[in-house]
């Protein structure tokens, strides 16, 4: 099968000009069929904060009540996936900006309340993602560049951008040799999130779950893992971490950040 690269961009990479110009140059010259998906909290955030519009959290998880629903909407459907898109086309990249609502890529069910009510947030399987319409537009050299947003019921719904990452590799890898890559401004995974040397280059299963009952990753790193665990024990090849330079290249991306695997 031919090689798929699905690639998550986050961190402060999104509100760094030239880190984000960087990227984007990086992500174009991927000669193979590619989706980028993209985020934007800390830029909602601060647009929320210009509008009166308060940014709550538990546990580093935004909650979204209408209004911010509203302002992620504009935000990262609008402002951040458009502006993407117009600069990936400068580098002949043919992108398109899509959101999960757009020809029902994504469809999401609202998040039931238990414990804590995260609002109007949408969770996700691979088997709610449109792949029919996504093989179609990969087919057509069209780059897919998803904002982190689905809908269920006639409404927008904020969806963690990494969960929709592993989702979108989990459902094309029928169709692709899927590598999933999560792209942000550290060089890895960290074995001490204070030393920046202490990357690991390789992470399996095993020694996730010993670092893990170690209390050993911080809690920002997790969602990133538990969705790559996800993506590996559903069929995607490989699931890279680490700094948007060291992984998005023509050559030698392989051997740099975190390498996921199973064994």
């Amino acid at each position: 099968m031919n090689k798929l690269y699905i690639v998550k961009i986050g961190g402060h990479v999104l509100d760094d000009e030239p880190a984000l110009q960087k990227f984007l140059k990086d992500f174009a010259s991927i000669q193979a069929p590619k989706i980028l998906i993209h985020g934007g909290g800390s830029i909602a955030t601060k647009i929320g904060n210009s509008l009166g519009i308060e940014s709550k959290y538990v546990d580093g998880r935004r909650i979204t009540d209408g209004p911010t629903r509203d302002l992620v909407t504009m935000v990262y459907g609008g402002l951040i996936n458009k502006q993407m898109v117009a600069r990936l086309q400068v580098l002949q990249c043919n992108a398109m900006g899509v959101t999960g609502a757009d020809g029902n890529l994504l469809k999401a069910v609202k998040r039931p309340v238990k414990q804590i009510d995260y609002g109007l947030v949408g969770d996700i399987t691979p088997e709610d993602v449109n792949s029919t319409l996504l093989y179609f537009l990969l087919k057509q050299n069209t780059v897919p560049v998803f904002a982190s947003l689905t809908h269920a019921q006639g409404e927008m719904l904020n969806t963690n951008a990494d969960t929709i990452a592993s989702v979108l590799a989990i459902s094309l890898s029928k169709h692709f040799d899927t590598r999933l890559i999560f792209c942000f401004e550290k060089p890895g995974v960290l074995k001490d999130v204070t030393d920046e040397t202490s990357v690991i280059r390789h992470l399996n299963k095993d020694l996730y779950e010993r670092l893990l009952a170690e209390g050993s990753f911080h809690d920002g790193i997790l969602p990133k893992l538990e969705n790559a665990f996800a993506a590996i024990r559903s069929g995607v090849r490989e699931v890279l971490i680490g700094e948007h330079t060291q992984l998005i290249a023509n050559t030698g991306y392989e051997t740099k950040g975190t390498l996921i695997t199973l064994q």
